[in-house]
């Protein structure tokens, strides 16, 4: 259909005019490509009834049946082009040159490289309960964003200081407590990975009082991580 003035196609236009280009193409193309001929004549069908379907209802006979009518029209012909598509023409020998031709879109095999994160991450504290603390985790003020696909996630590390440091077995053993207070993210011994924006840490209850230290950032999904957010703290409650 040309385009006239201001007139551009609507959604059933286009539809309809990608039903009788395919038409054209299977015309050349359905032997090669071993679509059934009763396969191409019921989509020929589909596309007339759908055409008329779409001429009466832009015409002034237009009426709620007449509006059901031509959606049942183009309910079929989709559901036809589909069945077609997926049965003929997502496997060879089709080329992108043949996926073109049919106003479709071929697969990318070019695999986008994914950087590693650039931004900073940080995160609110609140106490929902004893011994419980819950990180709102979110960008660091003035970092640039990211690429969505850098950010895939947070990695969050921690370490429980104890009053006057840890020794002995408290800092050597599981529990790996901090003997003082961490300078930077690399200080601190446990780290967890979350995709969630609010992670939840609830702490033994003999860490009541103690101070827990934090660090936080950024890893794609290749676990490369971006660099060190602030260093943040709280009395665990």
């Amino acid at each position: 259909m040309p385009y006239e003035g201001n007139w551009l196609p609507g959604r059933r236009e286009l539809q309809l005019a990608m039903a009788k280009n395919w038409l054209v193409v299977l015309e050349a193309r359905a032997k090669a490509w071993k679509v059934p001929s009763t396969e191409v004549a019921e989509l020929q069908t589909l596309t007339v009834a759908a055409g008329a379907a779409l001429a009466m209802a832009q015409s002034s006979e237009r009426t709620p049946v007449v509006t059901a009518n031509c959606k049942a029209a183009f309910d079929a012909l989709i559901a036809k082009m589909r069945f077609i598509k997926s049965r003929w023409f997502l496997s060879p020998p089709l080329t992108d040159a043949d996926i073109i031709s049919l106003e479709l879109k071929p697969k990318d095999s070019t695999r986008t490289p994914v950087p590693p994160p650039a931004a900073q991450a940080e995160a609110d504290i609140s106490r929902p309960g004893v011994h419980l603390l819950d990180l709102h985790l979110r960008p660091a003020a003035g970092s640039p964003p990211d690429p969505h696909r850098s950010d895939y996630g947070h990695r969050v590390y921690y370490g429980v200081l104890p009053p006057g440091g840890a020794s002995g077995e408290a800092a050597t053993g599981a529990k790996r407590e901090l003997s003082k207070a961490p300078g930077s993210g690399d200080d601190l011994p446990h780290s967890r990975f979350t995709r969630r924006k609010k992670e939840l840490f609830d702490f033994p209850a003999e860490d009541s009082g103690k101070t827990v230290y934090f660090c936080v950032r950024y890893e794609n999904a290749k676990g490369e991580p971006g660099p060190w957010g602030p260093m943040f703290s709280s009395i665990i409650p």
